[in-house]
């Protein structure tokens, strides 16, 4: 099990436990963040789980995809930490990560 930290849109900040198996989109779809869409349900078909990976063990995220990559030139606020959290599996490496919830395009 892992502890992440997860900033809303709003800035509201919560650390969520997550299990191993989960995807960061779920752990947070699954604490109530109304703000992280998520519309295609973690298929890599869209980009409104978007997040911004903030700190911690970042190197041991999953490497991106060319599709997660393709999605994520789409969004006006991609950045050097953008990722869509559908495609970033929780593993006990993961404690500590914090990541900020990417405002809507």
């Amino acid at each position: 099990m892992a502890s992440i930290t997860v900033i809303g849109v709003s800035g509201e900040e919560r650390l969520l436990e997550a299990r191993t198996g989960q995807t960061v989109m779920e752990v947070i779809r699954d604490a109530g963040f109304d703000e992280l869409l998520a519309l295609c349900g973690g298929c890599c078909s869209c980009a409104t789980c978007h997040v911004h990976v903030e700190g911690g063990p970042a190197e041991a995220l999953a490497a991106m995809s060319e599709d997660e990559n393709d999605l994520l030139d789409s969004s006006s606020h991609r950045g050097g930490q953008s990722r869509l959290s559908c495609q970033l599996p929780i593993t006990d490496a993961l404690d500590g990560l914090r990541v900020r919830i990417a405002p809507e395009d």
